[in-house]
Formats: C-alpha cells, sequence, structure tokens
C-alpha cells in the first residue's frame, strides 16, 4: 500500500485525475470502477475539466462499472447512484457504458454482477472513499472480508452520513446492493481518496491499524497495487505520516502511483 499525504482538496483531486488518464491514455478501452460519495467529487470534476478543456484522454472506448446501488429507488431517481455517476462522471467524460447492480434483478443480482464484472475482464482501476466508520462501499463494519456482491442493510450511521443527499434519514433507502470485499479486491489497481477531519480515524485505522472486519477498509492492506490519497486533514491520525511524506517526495519520476 502506498499512503500519499497531499497539501490540499485540490492536488488530490490532479493526482487522482493524473492516474485516472493515464491509464485510459495507455488502455482506451479501460475498465473504470467509480464511486459515489463527496470524496471522488473533486477527481472527476477534475477529470471534466481537463476534458472540457480538450487536455484529457478520449473515454468513448471506456466502461464503468459502480461499486454499489440502492435498493428501492427508480431508475431515474436523481439519488439513484447510476443516475448520480450518469450526472458527475459518464455525462462529462463521454463514457458510454455504465454498469451497476441491478436491484429488479433480486435475489441473483449480485451474482448476475459478478458474472458482468467477469466477462468484462476485472476492473483496471477501482475509485475508492471511505466512510467514517471505515466502510469501504457498502461493506459496513463486520462484513466478510472475502465477501461478494449482495443485498445490505444500511446502519442507522450510515444513513445519517448520507441525509445529506436526501433531505433527512428517513428518507435514505435501508437496503443497498455493494460489491463485496473480495470483489473490490480483484481490481487491478485500487485508488482510495480520503478528505477532511472526519476520515482521520478510519483512515489511521485502515493504513495503520490490524487487518480486521470492524474496519472494512484494513482489506486494502492485502492488496499489491492500493494508492491512499489524503489531505492533511484526513491524514492527521496517521502515526507514520513523516515516513509516507519522506518516500512520496523520493519518488522518482518515472515511478507513477
Amino acid at each position: 500500500m502506498e499512503v500519499v499525504p497531499l497539501p490540499d482538496p485540490d492536488t488530490v483531486a490532479r493526482v487522482a485525475a493524473d492516474a485516472v488518464e493515464r491509464l485510459v491514455t495507455g488502455r482506451p478501452d479501460a475498465v473504470l470502477g467509480v464511486a459515489t460519495g463527496s470524496s471522488p467529487l473533486g477527481l472527476y470534476r477534475e477529470l471534466a475539466r481537463r476534458r472540457a478543456a480538450g487536455t484529457g484522454p478520449d473515454y468513448g472506448g471506456v466502461t464503468a462499472f459502480l461499486l454499489d446501488e440502492y435498493v428501492g429507488l427508480a431508475a431515474d431517481h436523481p439519488q439513484a447512484y447510476r443516475a448520480t455517476i450518469a450526472r458527475e462522471v459518464a455525462g462529462p467524460l463521454g463514457i458510454p457504458l455504465v454498469h451497476g447492480p441491478d436491484p429488479e434483478l433480486l435475489p441473483d443480482a449480485g451474482s448476475a454482477y459478478e458474472t458482468l464484472l467477469a466477462d468484462a475482464g476485472g476492473v483496471d482501476l477501482q475509485v475508492l472513499g471511505i466512510g467514517g466508520d471505515g466502510h469501504l462501499a457498502f461493506n459496513e463494519p463486520g462484513s466478510s472480508l472475502v465477501s461478494r456482491t449482495r443485498i445490505k442493510t444500511l446502519t442507522a450511521r450510515t444513513r445519517a452520513d448520507n441525509a445529506r443527499f436526501f433531505g433527512s434519514p428517513d428518507d435514505v433507502p435501508r437496503h443497498v446492493l455493494t460489491q463485496g470485499l473480495g470483489t473490490i479486491l480483484e481490481a487491478r489497481h485500487l485508488l482510495l481518496v480520503a478528505l477532511g477531519a472526519g476520515k482521520a480515524a478510519a483512515v489511521a485505522a485502515a493504513v495503520e491499524g490490524p487487518l480486521s472486519a470492524s474496519c472494512p477498509a484494513s482489506v486494502l492492506q492485502l492488496h499489491p497495487h492500493a494508492t491512499v490519497l489524503v489531505d492533511p486533514a484526513a491524514a492527521s491520525g496517521l502515526t507514520r505520516l513523516d515516513y509516507y511524506n519522506e518516500v512520496w517526495a523520493g519518488k522518482p519520476d518515472w515511478q507513477r502511483i
């Protein structure tokens, strides 16, 4: 795992965008895993800015896969994740094909999505955020570290965290379909973006704590190519921060994240 402390959220967005653009430039038919939530928004907006300015690559051959989807929302609901990704990512970048777990296929939605991922050849780069309690996608604390795509019940804390998108916790669906931790680990590159003091404890537990279902994001420690980009507030709980800064400052130009 590589932890990259950066001076501000704008720099986090730029470094993350560089990684996505290198992938798509080198592999125009790349499979990109996309996450919702507030942390990746800066990345998506930076990619869209570059694309609008004519400096970004062509995304016409890229396929995107969602990490998760609410159960019980209409497909065109503005907070449905397929609609969110269409608005924030696919539309601005011109990605023609976006797949998500399909609640209409329950109870077989999980296995159907696993098949779709496998048929696409797997995810080349998976964008991730992290919950304040360490959840990854909608794998809440206690989730199996080898779990696959399945339906999950959201905790009160996660529903409260997501209420800002809906108006109140009561409006947030109680169930979701989510890629499992085992599914996420099959992506070839994991790129986690964490911003703000509210993520500091979760980042520290994921990066420096024990591998534990109590912090689902700690599974990143098992991945051969996981990158964690943090701003100063999100990095504030790390005990080895000086080391991470030293490694990043000494990274040779040819060695990319």
